[in-house]
């Protein structure tokens, strides 16, 4: 017959003083108490692992911090995961990492996570961006908030000042990478739902603007002014050289001279220098071509590896927003951004019946649809836009001596 043990009291518990060497007092069903010989008492519950039938001491806590109440509560949750056939520690082991997990998981911590990932499909540019709008907007207040608790109520509030400063498209952006994070999050198993998918109905919405640019009778007045503008040679030659070859302004400005081809007469820009990630061929015009000599005596014969490397440090090419603040100071704000020059191409060059749309289009590197139809494009068009890319530079010419 088994031993009968007669439940430990709290007067016991706390009378229990400490002797040469540590001793044991049982309450049954497996708890017991230990008292150290410095006066330390520890509860131990003592079972049978249910798989590999060894006994174990699991530890429970220490008195008077964990009292005999909870101890004998903890007891029989244990006792139930044995019933079920699991071990206490290991199942308590386990979710102490959960929560360790969860707790590391911090806003920050993902979304630089995520932005690893991400940096594979984007410029480094767009990447440098994202991450510094981060830092400026959402890490001072959400950064160190697990993604667990998350939750849209916080995520608004933190937002809300740039809505009252009216900051919309920032804040729009800020809206769809809060969201990429967290589906980024769920996916990787650190949440069950992504909660901020719509955050972004909690805030006014940005007007639609259009790209600031010219009509085409005003090409001869930008080129008078442009050939006036006290700006650096390398600046002018930049504008030029993003007029002529109707490239996005980050593009041209990361022109690099491993990309031309002198012999075809080509500008291969990379896929990961491109906004669609496909590779990019500009054939070269006279004009082009008269400018790239002009730019090698500045930084060509191994002075910098961009053709318009920054003046203050040649490792570097000349930022992207160079070209947009000289047309400013040139008179033309409120008028015309240099992103805009590609409209102004694209209205002139579609007005003009000798070039079909798709060449505009491909000129322009838009994405088409049809994948089929954009590889055609990318393959075939490259020597039909060459007659159209001179028209181009010759329209430029004729209007800058007008």
């Amino acid at each position: 017959m088994a031993k009968q043990v007669k439940p430990l009291t709290e007067t016991q518990i706390k009378n229990a003083k400490p002797k040469g060497k540590e001793y044991i007092l049982s309450d049954g069903n497996g708890l017991r108490l230990r008292v150290k010989a410095n006066g330390t008492k520890t509860w131990l519950l003592n079972y049978t692992h249910p798989v590999l039938a060894k006994r174990i001491n699991l530890t429970l806590g220490t008195y008077p911090n964990t009292s005999l109440k909870i101890a004998r509560e903890r007891t029989r949750e244990a006792r139930s995961l044995i019933e079920q056939g699991k071990d206490p520690k290991s199942h308590r082991d386990q979710q102490s990492a959960q929560e360790q997990l969860r707790l590391n998981s911090t806003l920050e911590k993902v979304a630089k996570e995520w932005l690893l990932v991400k940096q594979g499909s984007i410029s480094q540019k767009h990447t440098h961006d994202i991450l510094r709008s981060l830092e400026l907007h959402v890490f001072p207040s959400l950064g160190h908030v697990p993604v667990s608790e998350l939750s849209p109520q916080l995520a608004i509030q933190t937002l809300r000042l740039l809505e009252r400063k009216g900051n919309l498209e920032a804040l729009r952006r800020l809206c769809q990478k809060l969201n990429e994070i967290m589906k980024f999050a769920r996916n990787s198993g650190l949440i069950e739902f992504n909660r901020l998918t719509d955050i972004k109905e909690a805030f006014r919405k940005p007007q639609p603007e259009n790209m600031k640019t010219l009509p085409p009778e005003m090409l001869p007045e930008f080129m008078k002014s442009l050939s006036r503008a006290r700006i650096h040679f390398t600046t002018r030659c930049l504008i030029e050289w993003q007029l002529h070859t109707m490239v996005r302004p980050s593009e041209a400005a990361g022109a690099r001279w491993e990309e031309i081809d002198w012999i075809n007469k080509t500008w291969s820009i990379p896929a990961v220098r491109m906004k669609k990630k496909r590779d990019h061929i500009v054939p070269l015009t006279t004009q082009t071509l008269v400018l790239l000599e002009e730019m090698k005596c500045i930084t060509g014969h191994g002075v910098s590896e961009y053709v318009f490397a920054s003046y203050k440090d040649t490792s570097r090419h000349c930022c992207s927003e160079t070209a947009n603040m000289a047309i400013k100071r040139m008179g033309f704000k409120g008028q015309l951004v240099s992103h805009g020059l590609r409209a102004l191409a694209s209205t002139t060059l579609n007005e003009q019946p000798l070039f079909n749309g798709d060449l505009v289009e491909a000129a322009l590197a838009h994405a088409d649809k049809d994948k089929v139809r954009a590889a055609y494009n990318r393959t075939q068009y490259v020597e039909q836009r060459r007659e159209m890319m001179q028209w181009w530079s010759d329209h430029i010419d004729k209007a800058t001596i007008k």
